[in-house]
């Protein structure tokens, strides 16, 4: 029995080790779950407080894109345990920089001497402009085309990530480190996301600035037909109001509204810092077929120049002389027409080179259309005044031969109430102060009538008597 308890007692001491062995491995998975989870979680807290970050910033920004591409670009490497980064734009044919962190101060410099560029083949930038997808680059240094970043930053190891909008390239969003580290597919990802947050801020600066300018566009509307209502006979007034708007609308250093007044183009209009030196040297364009501004109005279409400058290189003419020493580059005519015919042109320049978008354009034909209203209104009114002015002309003199007519026939054989109402009416009619109806009877003039005759003129006349014509024997 005593043998039996040993043999028993044995197996339980040889069997503790094991279990204490596999008690410490279990203790040691747990703390790895643990700390796994626990960098999860803070990674977890980290990307949402920069997320809640970076979308109250772009709720706030009015617009500010490179406050809300910097705070991503700082946000995506600190996450990332990256060293710095930077966000470039994508016009469609050229990456240009838009926004930076932390970057080396010769890597700025040598991005600066750069500006926009198309990326060599082999290099990230290239990769993504081709496929779209994010890119992931271990060892910049061992790549056979050295990037910038590598021979001014001392990038290593890279990660880029486009920036789509409806799956189109407008950005990238490129991320460093200076050591050989190799970013993950998870690292990837959240930069992901921190690119579609700067695509929302792109969209959402677009619709603001989109707003802004309508509304511009709609105050700039409003303030012009306010004034063309207000002064609907004073056409110059309107139009000098249409173009100190445009000069402010398109930043321009000139805006001439000119109208076809005999042989040549006037200024009817005009406005921005240059326009005196306009006026000056260029009062009047005279009617030369060649001349932009007259073909504009002869085939009633737009025309622009990109630089007028370049041009006016290949034009002959003294127009073209004097041009040459204007403030004149970026240009744009657009005609004044009314009912398919050009009544003049709006002429828009810019001092640089700046050429003007389609959206500007198309504005310019909108102030072109105010300003044949101006012009019509006034002319209209004008007219209707004119004509209200002859028709009341012609009722009163209709009315003062019939009030002479009246007077003849409630009279008959005695002259002087018909003298005396054709002196009224006479002298009314022509706005004068007095009148006097002479008779020529004998060879002498005496007076038959007056009207409103100053008393010593009267007592004048009666002591002088009858007056000698031009067939008395005395004046032969």
């Amino acid at each position: 029995m005593k043998s039996k308890r040993r043999k028993s007692a044995t197996p339980k001491r040889r069997n503790a080790p094991k279990v204490m062995r596999n008690r410490g491995v279990s203790i040691g998975v747990q703390q790895t779950i643990v700390a796994r989870l626990t960098h999860e979680r803070d990674e977890a807290v980290l990307r949402e407080a920069a997320n809640s970050e970076i979308l109250e910033l772009i709720s706030r920004s009015a617009g500010n894109l490179e406050l809300v591409f910097r705070t991503i670009l700082e946000n995506a490497t600190r996450i990332c345990n990256a060293n710095f980064g930077n966000l470039f734009r994508f016009d469609g044919e050229n990456f240009y920089p838009v926004a930076e962190f932390n970057t080396p101060a010769a890597l700025l410099e040598a991005i600066a001497l750069r500006g926009r560029f198309k990326p060599k083949p082999g290099i990230s930038l290239d990769h993504v402009m081709r496929t779209k997808q994010v890119f992931h680059r271990a060892d910049m240094a061992a790549e056979p085309v050295l990037a910038l970043s590598t021979e001014f930053g001392g990038a290593r190891s890279q990660v880029t990530v486009p920036m789509l909008k409806d799956e189109a390239l407008i950005g990238a969003i490129v991320i460093y480190r200076q050591e050989v580290r190799p970013f993950t597919e998870k690292q990837g990802e959240l930069v992901k996301n921190f690119a579609a947050q700067a695509v929302i801020a792109i969209e959402n600066a677009r619709l603001l600035n989109e707003l802004r300018e309508s509304l511009d566009r709609q105050t700039a509307t409003a303030d012009v037909l306010r004034v063309i209502a207000s002064t609907p006979e004073d056409s110059k007034r309107a139009l000098d109001t249409i173009a100190e708007t445009a000069s402010h609308m398109f930043d321009v250093a000139n805006v001439n509204l000119r109208c076809i007044q005999g042989d040549v183009l006037c200024i009817v209009g005009s406005a921005g810092p240059s326009v005196a030196r306009i006026r000056e040297v260029l009062p009047d364009i005279p009617l030369e077929p060649t001349d932009p501004a007259v073909r504009s109005i002869s085939d009633n279409r737009q025309i622009y120049f990109a630089d007028r400058q370049t041009a006016l290189a290949s034009e002959s003419g003294e127009i073209a002389r004097m041009l040459r020493s204007l403030p004149v580059r970026s240009q744009a005519f657009t005609p004044l027409s009314r009912n398919g015919k050009a009544m003049g042109v709006m002429i828009v320049s810019r001092g640089e080179v700046r050429p003007f978008n389609q959206d500007e354009l198309e504005l310019m034909k909108g102030f072109a259309d105010q300003a044949v209203i101006a012009i019509e209104r006034a002319r209209l009114l004008n007219e209707l005044r004119q004509r209200t002015a002859d028709l009341g002309e012609s009722l009163e003199q209709q009315t003062a031969t019939s009030e002479v007519l009246k007077v003849i026939s409630s009279s008959p054989g005695n002259l002087k109430p018909v003298f005396d109402t054709i002196l009224d009416n006479a002298t009314r009619l022509c706005e004068a102060n007095f009148g006097i109806l002479q008779l020529y009877e004998n060879g002498a003039f005496r007076t038959g009538g007056m009207y409103n005759v100053p008393a010593a003129f009267s007592e004048a006349l009666a002591a002088r008597g009858p007056l000698p014509g031009p067939l008395h024997p005395l004046r032969a």
